[in-house]
């Protein structure tokens, strides 16, 4: 596959985004799937994956700030007009639960859309409860195990994707389906736990936690989530980040939820931030900080030096990647 674009490029100028969504496309034509789910790149309007013509839904995820290098000016309206003013019309169009404003932004930005629009709050909700939550719509309610996904945060996404599959009325997807599917979700790099392998040898009784989060919007919800573990033990972040991201934002969401940051530079990646300065940023936001050598070595030592500790690694999908890789 990865050849065969190669060739039909002839040696053209073409960045390796827009190099993989030719072979997703060409890989999708080729099978005969049911459906395809297409994630589109930063943004929307200019990205490479902008080239269908027509789908059966559009999903709006949260939106918040991020990519801001890529904006003439680094606003959060600038992100909105790009995500939502040209998804495709005569379609749907569900929106998940948003920040107020961000929700009158997307309003505006969508409101000549002809396309079925599906709000979360109007026209599909869910309300957490023990052990499960109870997902609603026009079509009725529906009593939900706890999902396969740690974080309160993933009860939003996953009601989303209900919503979604409910309004495709090409399937009939039975309530059944969707309880059987929310206990076998499986998503790595996402409050992941590693639980054996190299690294978790290391590290002996301590936990090993990882998450790709590398924006303030996914700091704030994965700093909630740590809450429950910093009232029973100590939680040391091991932080790689690539160069344009909102390092301070990131990092002060963190405050009072861990216990120190050892900084590390992403391997392979010509694009990481520095670590010294990734500990510099820590250390001005009142978190105890230090650098590390690399993974493999920071890990020993931080097994060596503690005992029942939660390490939580996080700040880029590179990094998680790495540290998956070597575990």
């Amino acid at each position: 596959m990865l050849i065969e674009v190669e060739k039909i490029n002839q040696n053209k100028n073409i960045t390796f985004h827009e190099f993989i969504c030719a072979c997703f496309f060409l890989a999708a034509s080729r099978k005969q799937s049911d459906i395809t789910i297409l994630e589109s790149g930063l943004f929307f309007r200019l990205d490479a994956s902008n080239v269908i013509k027509r789908n059966i839904a559009s999903i709006i995820m949260p939106i918040g700030m991020d990519h801001k290098d890529f904006l003439k000016k680094g606003t959060i309206d600038e992100i909105v007009y790009e995500k939502c003013s040209h998804l495709l019309n005569g379609s749907k169009i569900i929106i998940s639960e948003q920040k107020k404003s961000i929700l009158k932004k997307i309003k505006k930005n969508i409101s000549k859309n002809s396309s079925l629009k599906i709000f979360f709050g109007d026209n599909y909700k869910y309300k957490k409860k023990m052990n499960g939550f109870i997902y609603e719509d026009i079509k009725g309610k529906i009593n939900l195990p706890q999902p396969n996904l740690l974080g309160d945060f993933q009860i939003s996404n996953i009601s989303t994707a209900i919503s979604a599959s409910r309004n495709l009325d090409q399937f009939k997807i039975k309530e059944t389906h969707i309880k059987n599917a929310i206990t076998k979700i499986r998503s790595e790099g996402r409050l992941q736990f590693i639980k054996k392998g190299k690294l978790k040898k290391y590290v002996f009784n301590n936990e090993i936690l990882i998450d790709g989060a590398h924006n303030p919007l996914a700091a704030s919800v994965i700093s909630k989530y740590l809450e429950n573990f910093y009232k029973k033990k100590k939680i040391i972040m091991i932080l790689g980040m690539m160069a344009n991201k909102e390092h301070r934002k990131f990092i002060q969401a963190f405050k009072n939820k861990i216990n120190s940051v050892i900084a590390l530079d992403i391997p392979n990646q010509k694009k990481k931030f520095p670590k010294e300065q990734l500990s510099k940023i820590a250390a001005s936001c009142g978190i105890s900080s230090s650098t590390g050598s690399s993974i493999v070595s920071t890990f020993k030592k931080v097994g060596k030096e503690n005992e029942n500790a939660l390490i939580f690694c996080t700040g880029s999908l590179y990094f998680s990647g790495e540290i998956l890789n070597l575990n």
